[in-house]
Protein backbone atom coordinates (compact mmCIF):
# COMPACT_ATOMS: atom_id res chain seq x y z
CA UNK A 1 0.00 0.00 0.00
CA UNK A 2 2.72 2.26 1.42
CA UNK A 3 4.28 1.92 -2.87
CA UNK A 4 1.25 2.42 -4.29
CA UNK A 5 1.09 5.65 -1.82
CA UNK A 6 4.86 6.99 -3.27
CA UNK A 7 3.56 5.97 -7.26
CA UNK A 8 0.50 8.23 -6.60
CA UNK A 9 2.07 10.98 -4.93
CA UNK A 10 5.02 11.22 -7.52
CA UNK A 11 2.14 11.13 -10.47
CA UNK A 12 0.04 14.01 -9.06
CA UNK A 13 3.10 16.07 -8.19
CA UNK A 14 3.84 15.98 -11.72
CA UNK A 15 0.21 16.87 -12.21
CA UNK A 16 0.25 19.57 -9.61
CA UNK A 17 3.58 20.56 -11.67
CA UNK A 18 2.37 21.01 -15.01
CA UNK A 19 -1.10 22.70 -13.96
CA UNK A 20 0.08 26.71 -13.87
CA UNK A 21 -1.95 26.82 -11.21
CA UNK A 22 -0.19 29.24 -8.58
CA UNK A 23 -1.02 27.64 -5.06
CA UNK A 24 0.31 28.52 -1.71
CA UNK A 25 0.12 32.57 -1.55
CA UNK A 26 0.13 33.66 -5.55
CA UNK A 27 2.45 36.35 -6.15
CA UNK A 28 0.89 40.24 -5.04
CA UNK A 29 0.11 42.29 -7.45
CA UNK A 30 0.86 45.61 -5.41
CA UNK A 31 -0.58 45.94 -2.04
CA UNK A 32 -2.86 43.02 -2.61
CA UNK A 33 -2.19 39.83 -0.67
CA UNK A 34 -3.61 37.10 -2.50
CA UNK A 35 -4.45 33.34 -1.04
CA UNK A 36 -5.67 30.14 -2.67
CA UNK A 37 -8.19 28.01 -0.75
CA UNK A 38 -9.03 24.51 -1.66
CA UNK A 39 -12.79 22.91 -0.67
CA UNK A 40 -13.73 19.38 -0.85
CA UNK A 41 -14.91 18.32 -4.46
CA UNK A 42 -18.80 17.69 -4.28
CA UNK A 43 -21.00 20.33 -6.13
CA UNK A 44 -22.67 21.43 -2.80
CA UNK A 45 -19.40 22.37 -0.83
CA UNK A 46 -18.08 23.87 -3.86
CA UNK A 47 -20.73 26.37 -4.19
CA UNK A 48 -21.06 26.53 -0.28
CA UNK A 49 -16.91 27.95 -0.80
CA UNK A 50 -17.84 29.99 -3.50
CA UNK A 51 -20.53 32.03 -1.58
CA UNK A 52 -18.27 32.54 1.22
CA UNK A 53 -15.05 33.39 -0.89
CA UNK A 54 -17.41 35.69 -2.60
CA UNK A 55 -18.46 37.11 0.40
CA UNK A 56 -14.89 37.75 2.28
CA UNK A 57 -13.26 38.99 -1.63
CA UNK A 58 -16.48 41.98 -1.48
CA UNK A 59 -15.13 43.02 1.94
CA UNK A 60 -11.10 42.72 1.79
CA UNK A 61 -10.40 44.32 -1.21
CA UNK A 62 -6.50 43.94 0.15
CA UNK A 63 -6.78 40.35 0.78
CA UNK A 64 -8.11 38.36 -2.20
CA UNK A 65 -8.75 34.56 -1.95
CA UNK A 66 -8.96 32.09 -5.15
CA UNK A 67 -10.74 29.32 -4.66
CA UNK A 68 -10.13 25.63 -6.15
CA UNK A 69 -11.33 22.46 -5.64
CA UNK A 70 -9.40 20.06 -4.55
CA UNK A 71 -8.14 18.36 -8.19
CA UNK A 72 -9.17 15.02 -8.66
CA UNK A 73 -7.50 11.82 -7.32
CA UNK A 74 -7.96 8.40 -5.28
CA UNK A 75 -8.07 10.35 -2.31
CA UNK A 76 -7.90 13.98 -1.04
CA UNK A 77 -4.71 12.63 1.19
CA UNK A 78 -3.01 11.78 -1.93
CA UNK A 79 -2.97 15.25 -3.26
CA UNK A 80 -2.58 17.16 -0.17
CA UNK A 81 1.02 15.01 0.65
CA UNK A 82 1.74 15.16 -2.93
CA UNK A 83 1.41 19.11 -3.22
CA UNK A 84 3.53 19.18 -0.05
CA UNK A 85 6.02 17.53 -1.43
CA UNK A 86 5.95 19.44 -4.37
CA UNK A 87 5.24 22.63 -2.60
CA UNK A 88 2.68 23.49 -4.27
CA UNK A 89 0.42 23.23 -1.03
CA UNK A 90 -2.73 25.91 -1.03
CA UNK A 91 -2.72 28.53 1.68
CA UNK A 92 -6.05 26.99 2.97
CA UNK A 93 -7.96 23.53 2.71
CA UNK A 94 -11.28 23.01 4.49
CA UNK A 95 -11.50 19.10 3.37
CA UNK A 96 -8.92 17.62 6.29
CA UNK A 97 -9.31 14.15 7.21
CA UNK A 98 -7.91 13.60 10.85
CA UNK A 99 -6.90 10.10 9.76
CA UNK A 100 -3.96 11.43 7.78
CA UNK A 101 -2.81 14.08 10.40
CA UNK A 102 0.56 12.26 11.50
CA UNK A 103 1.61 12.42 7.86
CA UNK A 104 0.75 16.48 7.20
CA UNK A 105 2.75 16.98 10.77
CA UNK A 106 5.07 14.81 10.14
CA UNK A 107 6.36 15.94 7.03
CA UNK A 108 6.02 19.77 8.31
CA UNK A 109 3.23 21.14 6.43
CA UNK A 110 1.07 22.38 8.45
CA UNK A 111 0.95 25.32 10.84
CA UNK A 112 0.32 25.12 14.02
CA UNK A 113 -2.56 26.87 15.02
CA UNK A 114 -2.54 27.05 18.81
CA UNK A 115 0.31 29.77 18.57
CA UNK A 116 -2.05 32.01 17.28
CA UNK A 117 -3.11 34.76 19.53
CA UNK A 118 -7.12 33.99 19.76
CA UNK A 119 -6.97 30.36 18.59
CA UNK A 120 -7.74 29.07 22.43
CA UNK A 121 -10.62 31.97 22.74
CA UNK A 122 -12.38 30.70 19.42
CA UNK A 123 -12.05 27.17 20.01
CA UNK A 124 -13.49 26.87 23.47
CA UNK A 125 -16.40 29.36 22.70
CA UNK A 126 -17.05 26.72 19.91
CA UNK A 127 -15.62 23.26 20.36
CA UNK A 128 -16.90 21.08 24.09
CA UNK A 129 -13.33 20.48 25.77
CA UNK A 130 -12.87 17.00 25.20
CA UNK A 131 -13.69 16.67 21.67
CA UNK A 132 -10.80 19.07 21.11
CA UNK A 133 -8.35 17.73 22.94
CA UNK A 134 -9.63 14.76 20.74
CA UNK A 135 -7.91 16.33 17.60
CA UNK A 136 -4.69 17.16 19.30
CA UNK A 137 -1.39 15.87 17.38
CA UNK A 138 1.01 13.69 19.23
CA UNK A 139 3.10 16.15 19.83
CA UNK A 140 0.65 17.74 22.22
CA UNK A 141 -0.05 20.89 19.68
CA UNK A 142 -2.87 21.79 17.53
CA UNK A 143 -2.63 21.32 12.71
CA UNK A 144 -6.42 21.65 12.74
CA UNK A 145 -9.65 23.56 13.42
CA UNK A 146 -12.55 21.00 13.77
CA UNK A 147 -15.10 22.21 11.23
CA UNK A 148 -17.91 19.82 11.19
CA UNK A 149 -18.83 16.41 11.74
CA UNK A 150 -21.38 13.81 9.97
CA UNK A 151 -22.62 11.93 13.55
CA UNK A 152 -22.86 8.00 12.48
CA UNK A 153 -26.80 7.11 13.81
CA UNK A 154 -28.93 4.42 12.66
CA UNK A 155 -32.12 5.19 10.23
CA UNK A 156 -35.44 2.80 10.44
CA UNK A 157 -38.21 2.53 8.25
CA UNK A 158 -40.93 4.00 10.43
CA UNK A 159 -43.75 1.34 8.46
CA UNK A 160 -41.89 -1.38 9.14
CA UNK A 161 -41.34 -0.82 12.83
CA UNK A 162 -45.34 -0.05 12.67
CA UNK A 163 -46.55 -3.26 11.00
CA UNK A 164 -44.21 -5.49 13.72
CA UNK A 165 -45.15 -3.77 16.92
CA UNK A 166 -41.33 -2.51 16.79
CA UNK A 167 -40.62 0.85 18.58
CA UNK A 168 -37.91 3.12 18.31
CA UNK A 169 -35.01 3.48 20.03
CA UNK A 170 -33.51 0.53 20.31
CA UNK A 171 -31.06 1.05 23.20
CA UNK A 172 -29.19 -2.54 23.28
CA UNK A 173 -28.09 -5.17 21.72
CA UNK A 174 -30.59 -7.37 22.76
CA UNK A 175 -33.20 -4.97 21.87
CA UNK A 176 -32.55 -4.83 18.37
CA UNK A 177 -32.03 -8.59 18.17
CA UNK A 178 -35.54 -9.06 19.65
CA UNK A 179 -36.58 -6.25 17.03
CA UNK A 180 -34.72 -8.43 14.35
CA UNK A 181 -36.46 -11.01 15.13
CA UNK A 182 -40.00 -9.70 14.68
CA UNK A 183 -38.88 -7.90 11.83
CA UNK A 184 -37.11 -10.68 9.43
CA UNK A 185 -39.52 -12.53 7.31
CA UNK A 186 -39.67 -15.31 4.59
CA UNK A 187 -43.48 -14.74 4.35
CA UNK A 188 -43.75 -17.01 0.94
CA UNK A 189 -41.34 -20.11 2.75
CA UNK A 190 -39.13 -19.95 -0.11
CA UNK A 191 -36.08 -20.02 1.64
CA UNK A 192 -35.51 -15.67 0.59
CA UNK A 193 -36.16 -13.25 2.94
CA UNK A 194 -38.77 -10.39 2.28
CA UNK A 195 -36.85 -8.19 4.28
CA UNK A 196 -33.99 -8.03 6.94
CA UNK A 197 -32.81 -5.69 9.70
CA UNK A 198 -29.89 -4.14 8.70
CA UNK A 199 -27.13 -4.23 5.69
CA UNK A 200 -23.76 -3.71 4.84
CA UNK A 201 -21.45 -4.27 2.33
CA UNK A 202 -19.44 -7.62 2.16
CA UNK A 203 -16.21 -6.67 1.15
CA UNK A 204 -13.63 -6.85 3.32
CA UNK A 205 -12.43 -3.00 2.50
CA UNK A 206 -10.81 -0.90 5.13
CA UNK A 207 -13.41 2.01 4.57
CA UNK A 208 -16.46 -0.44 5.44
CA UNK A 209 -15.60 -0.63 8.90
CA UNK A 210 -16.55 2.81 9.52
CA UNK A 211 -19.86 2.23 9.23
CA UNK A 212 -20.31 -0.96 10.83
CA UNK A 213 -17.69 -1.80 13.51
CA UNK A 214 -16.06 1.57 14.21
CA UNK A 215 -18.80 3.20 15.09
CA UNK A 216 -20.49 0.72 16.82
CA UNK A 217 -16.81 0.39 18.98
CA UNK A 218 -16.93 3.90 20.01
CA UNK A 219 -20.52 3.81 21.15
CA UNK A 220 -19.70 0.32 23.50
CA UNK A 221 -16.34 1.58 24.52
CA UNK A 222 -17.47 5.05 25.88
CA UNK A 223 -15.87 7.11 23.22
CA UNK A 224 -12.45 5.35 22.84
CA UNK A 225 -10.84 4.82 19.66
CA UNK A 226 -8.67 2.46 18.43
CA UNK A 227 -5.45 4.01 20.29
CA UNK A 228 -4.53 5.60 23.52
CA UNK A 229 -1.53 7.76 24.09
CA UNK A 230 -0.34 6.56 20.73
CA UNK A 231 -0.50 2.76 21.82
CA UNK A 232 -3.05 0.26 20.20
CA UNK A 233 -5.86 -0.34 22.85
CA UNK A 234 -8.80 -1.93 20.83
CA UNK A 235 -8.07 -5.80 21.99
CA UNK A 236 -10.75 -5.27 24.81
CA UNK A 237 -14.43 -6.45 25.81
CA UNK A 238 -15.93 -3.76 23.79
CA UNK A 239 -14.22 -4.94 20.89
CA UNK A 240 -15.42 -8.47 21.19
CA UNK A 241 -18.77 -7.61 22.05
CA UNK A 242 -18.76 -5.27 18.62
CA UNK A 243 -17.56 -8.57 16.83
CA UNK A 244 -20.26 -10.96 18.50
CA UNK A 245 -23.53 -8.86 18.05
CA UNK A 246 -22.30 -8.24 13.95
CA UNK A 247 -21.79 -12.09 14.16
CA UNK A 248 -25.07 -12.87 15.42
CA UNK A 249 -26.84 -10.45 12.95
CA UNK A 250 -25.58 -12.94 9.87
CA UNK A 251 -25.44 -15.77 12.20
CA UNK A 252 -29.49 -15.81 12.60
CA UNK A 253 -29.97 -14.21 8.92
CA UNK A 254 -31.11 -10.52 10.14
CA UNK A 255 -28.48 -9.13 7.78
CA UNK A 256 -28.33 -10.76 4.18
CA UNK A 257 -24.66 -12.27 3.69
CA UNK A 258 -24.85 -10.87 -0.23
CA UNK A 259 -24.62 -7.80 -2.40
CA UNK A 260 -27.13 -5.97 -3.53
CA UNK A 261 -27.53 -3.67 -6.42
CA UNK A 262 -30.08 -0.50 -5.99
CA UNK A 263 -30.94 1.25 -2.65
CA UNK A 264 -32.33 -1.52 -1.03
CA UNK A 265 -33.79 0.63 1.97
CA UNK A 266 -35.92 3.01 0.15
CA UNK A 267 -36.94 -0.34 -1.14
CA UNK A 268 -38.37 -1.04 1.50
CA UNK A 269 -36.02 -3.94 2.27
CA UNK A 270 -34.21 -2.98 5.08
CA UNK A 271 -35.70 -2.33 8.86
CA UNK A 272 -32.72 -0.24 9.93
CA UNK A 273 -29.28 1.46 8.04
CA UNK A 274 -26.17 2.94 9.70
CA UNK A 275 -25.27 6.32 7.99
CA UNK A 276 -25.41 10.04 8.19
CA UNK A 277 -26.88 13.61 7.93
CA UNK A 278 -26.51 13.11 4.58
CA UNK A 279 -28.81 10.19 3.48
CA UNK A 280 -31.70 12.66 5.27
CA UNK A 281 -31.86 14.90 1.99
CA UNK A 282 -31.46 11.94 -0.22
CA UNK A 283 -34.25 10.01 1.25
CA UNK A 284 -36.35 12.92 0.77
CA UNK A 285 -35.64 13.38 -2.49
CA UNK A 286 -35.94 9.54 -3.83
CA UNK A 287 -38.38 8.08 -1.41
CA UNK A 288 -41.75 6.71 -2.59
CA UNK A 289 -45.11 8.63 -1.41
CA UNK A 290 -45.75 7.24 2.38
CA UNK A 291 -42.25 6.14 3.48
CA UNK A 292 -41.31 7.90 6.39
CA UNK A 293 -38.07 7.13 8.20
CA UNK A 294 -36.88 8.05 12.24
CA UNK A 295 -33.40 8.73 13.58
CA UNK A 296 -31.96 6.98 16.52
CA UNK A 297 -28.85 6.19 18.24
CA UNK A 298 -26.75 2.71 17.37
CA UNK A 299 -27.60 -0.14 19.76
CA UNK A 300 -24.74 -0.35 22.93
CA UNK A 301 -23.79 -3.43 25.03
CA UNK A 302 -26.94 -4.33 27.22
CA UNK A 303 -24.53 -3.77 30.76
CA UNK A 304 -23.43 -0.06 29.13
CA UNK A 305 -23.96 2.41 31.54
CA UNK A 306 -22.79 6.41 30.59
CA UNK A 307 -23.23 8.81 27.74
CA UNK A 308 -24.05 7.53 24.15
CA UNK A 309 -21.09 8.53 21.88
CA UNK A 310 -21.12 8.18 18.33
CA UNK A 311 -18.27 8.53 15.15
CA UNK A 312 -18.18 11.39 13.58
CA UNK A 313 -17.35 11.58 10.16
CA UNK A 314 -15.13 14.88 10.50
CA UNK A 315 -13.51 17.20 8.51
CA UNK A 316 -11.40 20.29 9.62
CA UNK A 317 -9.60 23.21 8.27
CA UNK A 318 -5.69 23.33 8.25
CA UNK A 319 -3.66 26.19 6.63
CA UNK A 320 -0.48 25.20 5.21
CA UNK A 321 3.47 25.94 6.10
CA UNK A 322 4.11 27.34 2.71
CA UNK A 323 2.01 30.12 2.90
CA UNK A 324 3.45 33.73 2.57
CA UNK A 325 0.46 35.45 4.68
CA UNK A 326 -0.48 33.25 7.53
CA UNK A 327 -2.44 36.00 9.54
CA UNK A 328 -4.15 36.57 6.89
CA UNK A 329 -4.78 32.59 6.17
CA UNK A 330 -6.32 32.72 9.81
CA UNK A 331 -8.78 35.58 9.49
CA UNK A 332 -10.02 33.81 6.16
CA UNK A 333 -10.21 30.82 7.96
CA UNK A 334 -12.32 32.26 11.02
CA UNK A 335 -15.21 33.60 8.75
CA UNK A 336 -15.23 29.68 7.49
CA UNK A 337 -16.32 28.68 10.81
CA UNK A 338 -18.18 31.57 11.28
CA UNK A 339 -22.02 31.36 12.89
CA UNK A 340 -23.57 32.67 9.35
CA UNK A 341 -20.96 30.17 7.59
CA UNK A 342 -22.19 27.55 9.92
CA UNK A 343 -26.05 28.10 9.18
CA UNK A 344 -25.22 28.62 5.45
CA UNK A 345 -23.48 24.95 5.95
CA UNK A 346 -26.02 23.64 7.34
CA UNK A 347 -28.62 24.70 4.51
CA UNK A 348 -26.70 24.18 1.48
CA UNK A 349 -24.46 21.05 2.42
CA UNK A 350 -26.92 19.50 5.08
CA UNK A 351 -23.95 18.84 7.25
CA UNK A 352 -23.39 19.42 10.59
CA UNK A 353 -20.91 22.13 11.93
CA UNK A 354 -19.14 21.26 15.40
CA UNK A 355 -20.40 23.97 17.65
CA UNK A 356 -21.48 24.15 21.40
CA UNK A 357 -24.47 26.41 20.76
CA UNK A 358 -26.01 24.90 17.91
CA UNK A 359 -28.93 23.23 19.21
CA UNK A 360 -29.36 26.29 21.04
CA UNK A 361 -28.33 29.36 19.52
CA UNK A 362 -31.90 31.00 17.77
CA UNK A 363 -30.06 31.41 14.64
CA UNK A 364 -30.25 28.09 13.40
CA UNK A 365 -33.66 27.41 15.54
CA UNK A 366 -36.09 28.09 11.97
CA UNK A 367 -33.54 25.23 10.04
CA UNK A 368 -33.99 22.50 12.58
CA UNK A 369 -37.60 23.29 12.82
CA UNK A 370 -38.01 22.37 9.37
CA UNK A 371 -35.61 20.14 9.62
CA UNK A 372 -36.44 18.23 12.61
CA UNK A 373 -34.49 14.92 11.86
CA UNK A 374 -31.18 16.91 11.66
CA UNK A 375 -31.91 17.81 15.06
CA UNK A 376 -30.92 14.55 16.21
CA UNK A 377 -27.52 14.35 14.17
CA UNK A 378 -26.27 17.67 15.43
CA UNK A 379 -27.99 16.69 19.08
CA UNK A 380 -25.08 13.86 18.94
CA UNK A 381 -22.20 16.19 17.45
CA UNK A 382 -20.50 17.08 20.57
CA UNK A 383 -20.64 13.43 21.78
CA UNK A 384 -18.79 11.92 18.62
CA UNK A 385 -15.37 10.53 18.00
CA UNK A 386 -13.17 11.20 15.43
CA UNK A 387 -10.79 8.07 13.07
CA UNK A 388 -6.99 8.60 14.55
CA UNK A 389 -4.51 10.86 13.16
CA UNK A 390 -1.62 7.67 12.77
CA UNK A 391 0.13 7.01 9.61
CA UNK A 392 -1.07 3.44 9.43
CA UNK A 393 -4.65 4.00 10.23
CA UNK A 394 -6.10 2.65 6.54
CA UNK A 395 -3.62 -0.86 6.74
CA UNK A 396 -4.95 -1.75 10.38
CA UNK A 397 -8.69 -1.08 9.22
CA UNK A 398 -7.67 -2.93 6.46
CA UNK A 399 -5.98 -5.87 8.89
CA UNK A 400 -9.18 -5.41 11.09
CA UNK A 401 -11.51 -6.19 8.10
CA UNK A 402 -9.50 -9.26 7.15
CA UNK A 403 -10.80 -10.44 11.04
CA UNK A 404 -13.91 -9.13 10.60
CA UNK A 405 -14.45 -11.63 7.46
CA UNK A 406 -12.97 -14.46 9.25
CA UNK A 407 -15.11 -13.76 12.50
CA UNK A 408 -18.38 -12.03 11.69
CA UNK A 409 -19.52 -13.29 8.10
CA UNK A 410 -18.24 -16.55 7.22
CA UNK A 411 -17.73 -17.46 11.38
CA UNK A 412 -14.59 -19.45 11.16
CA UNK A 413 -12.83 -18.10 14.71
CA UNK A 414 -14.14 -16.27 18.24
CA UNK A 415 -14.52 -12.77 18.92
CA UNK A 416 -11.99 -13.46 20.93
CA UNK A 417 -9.55 -14.69 18.45
CA UNK A 418 -10.46 -12.18 15.91
CA UNK A 419 -9.52 -9.01 17.65
CA UNK A 420 -6.43 -10.43 18.80
CA UNK A 421 -5.32 -11.13 16.05
CA UNK A 422 -6.40 -7.85 14.21
CA UNK A 423 -3.99 -6.32 17.40
CA UNK A 424 -1.32 -8.69 16.07
CA UNK A 425 -1.60 -7.21 12.86
CA UNK A 426 -1.99 -3.67 13.61
CA UNK A 427 1.50 -4.45 15.50
CA UNK A 428 3.14 -5.84 12.69
CA UNK A 429 2.21 -3.39 10.08
CA UNK A 430 3.38 -0.23 12.67
CA UNK A 431 6.83 -1.88 12.95
CA UNK A 432 7.27 -3.43 9.40
CA UNK A 433 6.66 0.59 8.27
CA UNK A 434 8.16 2.35 10.91
CA UNK A 435 11.51 -0.30 10.13
CA UNK A 436 11.76 0.99 6.41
Amino acid sequence: MKKKILISILSLLFLLACSGEKSASEKSIGAVKRLTYWCAPNPREIGLAKELVEKWNAGHPGVLVHLQPIPASQSSEEVLLAAIAGETTPDICSNMWPGAMDDFVISGGLVRLDTLPDFWRIMNERIPEDLLHSFKAPDGKYYQVPWKTNPIMMVYNKGIFKETGVEAPLPTYSDYLKAAKKIVTDKDGDGIMERWMLYRNVKSLWWQRLFDYFPLYIGASGGSTLFDGGNIAFNNKASVEVFRFLRELYEKGYCPLTEFQGDQFLNGRLATQITGPWMISYIEKFKSPGFEIGVMPLPVPDDYKGRRYAYGDHKNISIFSTTKHPKEAWEFTKTLISAYADLRLLERCTQIPIRKTLTTDSLYREYFNENPMLLEFAEQAPYTRGVDGVSDLKEILDGISQEYESCVLYRKISPEQAIENAEKRAKVIIEWNRSR
